[in-house]
């Protein structure tokens, strides 16, 4: 469907001074993915990644440095070949972070204008126009608004109508710049399972551009982590969750804890590695480090068990003390010490151990994760 390949958009240093006379500082440096018929792909990052910035010279709206745009075949963008459709040529639907709804619109026009603005040759029946609009309308729940101003919409309401606008051209691809991001946290939570179900429903595909982590293991189909211009890893949810590529990967999405060591050995997918509190067993790593190499374990905090007393026949068991607590509502976080370190664990909000209190920690070997070093 789309492919987007060697991405570099670059812009002038903030200071000459510091950086040296010309310095142009990179947004993106080198991205590359491709999505797929159907999915919902998201770019996710830190503020300054260079995730709106991609999305942007998708839909025409800045001119990359170099590299190439396209879309089921056509070229968007060409930087070797000379090629960059404006945007208003690239067909493809946008819903903005502000939504930039037409506020002396009702809901109706505001969804009609992309269709009303064409030139001629291409503009639609009168009678097809009403008909598209009224299906898209009925689609993301909004008919029985049809006649009412824009801005007496609620935020959840006014959200749909820019997906509603975006959608009735038809795209053959729907950019979304972070459209949640102005709801607060209840319906914002809603809204997820709305967008995913009309993504769905309508087959679209899409590109989401978000920071939020929950947001993005929630709706995609498959994620670009960002950092520093650059693509960290792109995969499943869930993979890349269970296996982080880098260390970013590991704290940006969700939380956990690293421990550094040295590889013992790496015999039959099963890898021992020293560290300051003793051996910890990992197995299903996807390269086999060599012994004496330095890595670092990654262990999300929901993957260790909280015990009074060792648990029996467990390979990483470690004896520590509960420093503090805090209950999050569906679960309790303890900070355990243990020796030189401290591990967090997240545990059923049933269980909650007061500080102070003696306690073990075990950890499956396959839910320890090896992440490279820096």
């Amino acid at each position: 469907m789309l492919i987007v390949d060697d991405l570099v958009k670059s812009y002038d240093g903030a200071s000459g001074r510091k950086r040296g006379a010309g310095a142009r500082v990179h947004a993106v440096g080198g991205a590359s993915f491709e999505v797929h018929t159907g999915e919902l792909f998201t770019l996710l990052g830190p503020s300054g990644c260079g995730k709106t910035t991609t999305l942007r010279s998708i839909a025409g709206l800045e001119r990359p440095d170099r590299g190439r745009i396209v879309l089921s075949g056509r070229p968007l963008f060409d930087a070797a070949a000379g090629v960059n459709l404006p945007a208003n040529r690239r067909e493809l639907g946008m819903v903005f972070q502000s939504y930039a709804i037409w506020p002396h619109m009702s809901v109706f026009k505001n969804v009609s204008f992309p269709l009303d603005v064409l030139p001629r040759k291409r503009r639609p029946a009168r009678r097809e126009i009403a008909e598209r609009v009224e299906r898209v309308l009925e689609v993301t729940e909004l008919s029985d608004y049809a006649a009412r101003p824009a801005t007496k919409l609620s935020g959840g309401q006014q959200q749909r109508l820019a997906l509603a606008r975006a959608l009735v051209i038809q795209p053959d691809l729907m950019l979304l710049d972070e459209p949640l991001s102005n709801l607060d946290a209840k319906l914002r939570e809603n809204m997820r399972f709305e967008l995913k179900r009309l993504q769905r429903e309508l087959g679209l595909t899409a590109i989401y551009v978000t920071h939020d982590q929950s947001e993005a293991l929630v709706m995609s189909s498959r994620i670009a982590v960002m950092h520093k211009g650059n693509i960290e890893q792109v995969g499943k949810p869930r993979e890349i969750y269970t296996n982080p590529a880098s260390k970013f990967v590991a704290e940006f999405i969700g939380t956990s804890n690293f421990v550094k060591g040295v590889v013992a050995s790496a015999e039959g997918g099963e890898i021992t590695v020293d560290t300051i509190e003793g051996r910890v067993v990992c197995r299903g790593a996807t390269a086999a480090p060599a012994a004496g190499e330095d890595v670092l374990l990654s262990i999300r905090p929901e993957c260790l068990v909280l015990s009074g007393s060792p648990s029996p026949g467990a390979v990483n068991d470690w004896s520590g003390q509960v420093r503090t607590r805090a209950f999050l509502g569906d679960a309790v976080d303890h900070v355990v010490e243990v020796g030189k370190m401290e591990i967090r664990v997240r545990c059923n909000p049933t269980q909650s151990i007061e500080p102070g209190t003696r306690v073990h920690l075990s950890v499956d070997p396959a839910k320890v994760t090896l992440v490279p070093v820096g």
